[in-house]
């Protein structure tokens, strides 16, 4: 796959480019690469679409922070067509308004369409919930998903058959009425949705009976996500055109996944570290000993050593959580507390007695110092 051009580049913008600068340099492109100027070019064709690219991500104030921070690896993606998913219906859906007449009274004019409307479909968002295993190692999911989908019957365009329309006689299918108004300035040529049609270049004389019309039915569908390792909960995922189908034919709207963690019964998640608790008995915080506890992978065994004192954290190299940004990967961070029993018996309370007065039982300045110290650290 060819690696992507800084949209900055594309649109040939500086970086502190203000949004007129960077819809100016879009229409420019734009023009300069459309495919009606250039039929048949392909090259021409793609530039196209990457301008189209580069300018949703850098006209939306949020999307132009989180690129200029994260650059095309941002987590979660941008949403939307960002990535490579757009079309030709996609552009001129979104953004032919900013062309005004150009390319014969709208930009939607590729492929003879004029100013036709293109119809867009919703977007559908899931939740999906993963355990940490998933999250480490990234997961294929299958989900049912109850989405409007194109009607086969007519093909989606509402009509019987798929051929029981004619063309808007209003707007002679292009979509769009011009109107010439009386200005102090002169004369003014405006454009504006065509009433009749609703901007679709068509009325349906009979509709098709499978879909009262609408062009999309309601069905269940089965759809494959690939959720990349180290993602997290409330990150939000996006995939182009697997949305709900458009009435009468046009652009799917996109699924938009969203993260949610399964708690896990063991192990706390922080960012890409994870924690887990360790509770030693007096006996082997004193004697030290070997300790089986879980990983994200299974149980490992640690050592303890001899004198190890509560509130010591010991660190398994990479044993955490892989970063989504793919810039390394999290440790697992063990937080050591002690048991103290609540009820002894007499014959513990005599050892503990007979242990009182040695000096090996009894904290000098520097444990105590230790101590001080890292309870500071707990409330700076």
């Amino acid at each position: 796959m060819a690696k992507k051009r800084d949209y900055y580049e594309v649109l040939e913008v500086s970086r502190t480019a203000t949004i007129t600068e960077i819809k100016k340099a879009y229409k420019k492109k734009a023009i300069q690469y459309h495919p009606d100027k250039n039929p048949g070019d392909t090259t021409a064709e793609d530039k196209f679409k990457e301008a189209a690219e580069a300018y949703e991500i850098l006209s939306d104030e949020q999307k132009r922070a989180k690129y200029d921070r994260y650059g095309h690896e941002a987590p979660g993606g941008f949403g939307g067509h960002a990535g490579g998913g757009f079309s030709m219906d996609d552009i001129f859906s979104q953004f032919g308004d900013i062309f005004g007449g150009h390319f014969g009274g709208g930009f939607g004019g590729f492929g003879g369409g004029g100013g036709r409307r293109t119809n867009r479909g919703s977007d559908l968002r899931v939740k999906v919930k993963l355990t940490l295993k998933e999250i480490a190692t990234g997961v294929e999911k299958k989900i049912k998903v109850k989405k409007y989908v194109a009607c086969q019957h007519c093909n989606g365009n509402g009509a019987e058959n798929g051929t029981a329309y004619t063309t808007c006689s209003t707007c002679n299918g292009s979509g769009t009425q011009t109107r010439i108004v009386n200005t102090m300035l002169g004369q003014m040529q405006t454009q504006t949705t065509c009433s009749a049609c609703n901007g679709e270049g068509k009325n349906i004389t009979k509709k098709c009976p499978h879909c009262s019309g609408e062009g999309i039915i309601r069905e269940e569908e089965v759809i494959t996500i690939n959720i990349p390792a180290g993602v997290a909960e409330g990150m939000q995922l996006s995939m182009s055109g697997k949305g709900n189908a458009a009435r009468h034919g046009g652009v799917n709207g996109d699924l938009l996944i969203v993260v949610e963690e399964e708690p896990h019964p063991e192990l706390l998640r922080d960012e890409n570290d994870v924690v887990y608790n360790l509770l030693l008995s007096v006996s082997t915080a004193a004697l030290g000993g070997n300790i089986e506890i879980p990983t994200i992978d299974g149980k490992v065994k640690v050592k303890i050593d001899a004198g190890t004192q509560p509130g010591r954290v010991l660190r398994l190299k990479n044993k955490g959580l892989p970063s989504v940004h793919r810039y390394g990967t999290g440790d697992l961070l063990i937080n050591i507390s002690v048991y103290i029993p609540e009820k002894l018996d007499d014959a513990e309370k005599n050892i503990l007695s007979g242990l009182e007065n040695s000096p090996n039982f009894q904290p000098n300045k520097s444990v105590k110092d230790k101590i001080f110290s890292h309870f500071r650290r707990m409330f700076d």
